[in-house]
């Protein structure tokens, strides 16, 4: 009788242990995944307020956080949907619950899409989800597969083209006047191009072994470099002509650090950065994502002491 029980104590123990590790070893690449997306949604939400900075139309908090609630599920969303490159670029995912993931990502997409919807802007809401799924897992019919993720650029065309109709329809949907639209439609896009095309640089190794030609891996460091360069300058030209001709607000500490900071970044960041430190992480981080928050903060400095 007592060796029975203490049979099944230890038996019972070791099982319980044994959940306990599973949970253990789960639960942070889990939360890994759950806040990776966190500071390019928060990204989102101030480029909305950005936009509308530069647009001169109404300031609307809600949608703004709105809009980043549906960045924060899409990009979550890709990220719970492992793709064979991303088994190799972001092993600190590895056995994280995607299932939880894409739960959770969906719960943040309909509240998005709640918000949205009451402006009349549940196109807008949806738009991502379709490209993003498109980008994560593609579609089927027979021999014919089509998916948004390779291709020499294409993945970072539809990136810039999403995400800059995302902003410009949410930041001016009360605005008549469709030049000034065109003008952040085409900023934002090459910006969000020039900054998935400088991610692409970290995920080399990855993108190469699932034979994904992006714009790094297909024309090289220096070219690639040359062409963000060259769209940087082209889309804060058309910004400044803008400005000078009163189609958007007069906001020269936006522009002037948008341009120097994109400079400074592509400089910094176009290079084979697979092996980065911690330290390079950041750094990344802060130039990229956290630009729309540095730029708030800058501009908010020179109008207090203007």
């Amino acid at each position: 009788m007592n060796a029975s029980n203490n049979l099944q104590y230890n038996y019972t123990g070791k099982i319980t242990l044994g959940i306990g590790k599973k949970h253990h070893q789960n639960f942070l690449p889990t939360l890994e995944l759950l806040k990776s997306s966190l500071l390019v949604s928060i990204s989102g939400s101030l480029r909305i307020y950005i936009a509308s900075i530069l647009l001169m139309t109404h300031i609307n908090i809600l949608n703004c956080v709105a809009g980043g609630l549906i960045v924060y599920a899409i990009y979550t969303l890709d990220r719970a949907l492992e793709s064979k490159e991303d088994s190799i670029n972001k092993l600190e995912l590895k056995g994280a619950n995607r299932k939880l993931a894409l739960f959770i990502s969906m719960i943040v997409f309909f509240l998005g899409c709640y918000v949205l919807n009451s402006c009349g802007l549940l196109f807008i809401a949806l738009m991502p989800l379709v490209t993003g799924y498109l980008y994560s897992k593609g579609i089927s019919f027979g021999k014919f597969n089509f998916k948004l993720k390779g291709g020499r650029g294409i993945k970072n065309f539809i990136v810039g083209i999403t995400w800059g109709i995302f902003i410009t329809f949410i930041a001016g949907v009360e605005l008549e006047s469709i030049l000034p639209l065109i003008i952040i439609f085409l900023y934002y896009s090459f910006k969000l191009f020039i900054n998935s095309a400088l991610y692409d640089f970290k995920d080399i190794k990855g993108d190469i072994i699932a034979g994904i030609k992006t714009i790094p891996v297909s024309i090289g460091e220096e070219n690639t470099r040359n062409l963000l360069l060259t769209l940087h300058i082209i889309s804060h030209s058309l910004l400044a002509t803008a400005i000078i001709m009163h189609l958007l607000a007069f906001e020269p500490v936006i522009l002037l650090y948008s341009l120097f900071i994109g400079i400074f970044y592509i400089y910094k960041l176009s290079n084979n950065r697979e092996n980065e430190s911690v330290g390079e992480k950041i750094e990344r981080i802060f130039l990229i994502d956290g630009e729309a928050g540095s730029i708030l903060c800058v501009r908010s400095v020179f109008s207090t002491i203007l």
